[in-house]
């Protein structure tokens, strides 16, 4: 499992994984594949590609932004695994985790879509929207098929909430730094330890912290207290700003990977501090 051997391996060298995501298609098809191809060389060590939505109910306006953008320029999930299917010719050892909502995987249809998941060279899913409640939808027959299910846990996820968040779920967990949507606002990173700490007596399973990291010294202070630190919505609004001023696909993703590579070095130096 290219997941649990890249946290393992990370983990070795008292380092904390840098998980960026992109919406699969923003701003178009070859612009962003040619962004994910280069992510591994600029300091990303797993991949999250969101799967474009008409309704991203828990995402902010940079990433519906987005989502809007692929979906325009006729993105679908079919073109979204073609997409992680053409990362893999060049890459094999990176992982890729799809981040959607269950509605375009049930209409594509929940056993099809594994298998060719899986064939395309998916790792992990993320579906936002499907409750532990629901885990015989998908979570349980994705693990059966070889596809860790992340979970998210959030502020407001109690104790008595996290063995059933727990259950089924492989990969890593992801804690969202804060409640409400993606992309509005940063975290008092100080806040994080005690939670962290909380799911980590809980589970074996590597903790990745997302929502609102946004500069190197941000993603410096999650690497400290975290096994993964998500950058998202902050990539995404790179590429609204160099859409805005006109750039072509080449400026955008110069623009993009010249950020990432910033915020890699952060995390790398997040663990420096230990030992």
């Amino acid at each position: 499992m290219r997941l649990e051997e890249t946290f393992k391996s990370l983990a070795e060298k008292n380092q904390s994984a840098f998980i960026t995501f992109l919406t699969a298609g923003d701003p178009d098809y070859e612009t962003s594949i040619n962004i994910i191809n280069e992510l591994p060389q600029s300091g990303v060590d797993i991949i999250e590609v969101g799967v474009p939505f008409s309704d991203p109910m828990a995402d902010g306006p940079s990433v519906q932004a987005s989502s809007l953008r692929a979906l325009n320029n006729g993105m679908t999930l079919k073109k979204t695994l073609d997409l992680v299917k053409e990362f893999r010719k060049k890459n094999n050892t990176t992982p890729i985790v799809l981040m959607g909502y269950y509605n375009p995987i049930y209409i594509y249809g929940n056993e099809k879509f594994l298998k060719d998941a899986k064939d395309a060279g998916v790792d992990g899913l993320i579906v936002v929207d499907l409750p532990p409640e629901e885990d015989h939808e998908l979570c349980i027959p994705a693990n059966e098929a070889g596809l860790n299910f992340i979970r998210l846990c959030t502020p407001t996820t109690d104790e008595k909430r996290i063995p059933a968040v727990l259950k089924n779920t492989s990969g890593f967990l992801y804690y969202v730094s804060i409640t409400g949507i993606t992309g509005t606002k940063t975290p008092d990173f100080s806040k994080l330890v005690k939670p962290i700490e909380t799911l980590k007596s809980k589970s074996n399973l590597p903790v990745a912290v997302g929502f609102g990291i946004k500069t190197k010294e941000n993603a410096k202070e999650v690497a400290k207290i975290a096994d993964g630190v998500v950058v998202g919505s902050s990539i995404v609004d790179i590429i609204q700003t160099s859409l805005n001023d006109q750039k072509n696909g080449d400026d955008v993703k110069n623009k993009v990977l010249k950020y990432v590579q910033e915020l890699s070095e952060g995390v790398k130096q997040g663990r420096k501090w230990i030992g």
